[in-house]
């Protein structure tokens, strides 16, 4: 099972910043435990949400060539809650991103109030962990249409960018295939 985090994109520049949205939901199990009675959305989840859109931003720039994980969460303050019925937009700045990893800044909205301040560092696997494949090239390039990353995303210089090539090959193999 995977955990998506993340609705959608509403702003992607490679490289730069990525800005997602998050709705939450009374139907998500997850609210009603952490607080009974009074369900929110925990911490950790909210952390979650902008690992996945930074860890995107620093996969993408590399054409998803490794596997991204998240290293450490160096910065955390969150300002209020979150219950169901929000709607969460979540921004990801690129302050540092290299061939081994990535310095993702963050911070977390709700209607125009500041709910967290994130800071977040991540690695690219390397050696023997590298070649255990986190995603099958066909669901991952799925995932992230489904996100609009490749409807909305744009290059810095405000091209559209497009998915790696090993992506299209993937779902060139399934259309053959069905």
């Amino acid at each position: 099972m995977r955990w998506h985090w993340i609705d959608r994109f509403e702003e992607f520049v490679s490289g730069v910043r990525a800005v997602s949205i998050k709705n939450v939901t009374m139907a998500e199990e997850h609210l009603h435990g952490y607080w009974p009675g009074f369900p929110v959305m925990p911490n950790s989840l909210i952390i979650e949400g902008l690992a996945q859109t930074g860890g995107l931003l620093v996969g993408e720039h590399n054409q998803f060539v490794e596997s991204v994980v998240l290293a450490k969460v160096s910065k955390a303050i969150f300002h209020d809650i979150v219950r169901p019925g929000d709607s969460l937009r979540i921004t990801a700045i690129a302050a540092d991103i290299r061939e081994d990893g990535g310095i993702i800044n963050g911070e977390v909205h709700c209607d125009g109030k500041l709910i967290a301040e994130i800071n977040l560092i991540f690695a690219c696997l390397r050696g023997e962990m590298a070649d255990i494949d986190q995603f099958y090239p066909i669901d991952f390039i799925s995932l992230l249409r489904a996100l609009d990353m490749y409807k909305i995303g744009v290059t810095a210089d405000g091209d559209p960018i497009t998915p790696p090539q090993f992506m299209l090959d993937a779902e060139k193999s399934l259309e053959q295939s069905v």
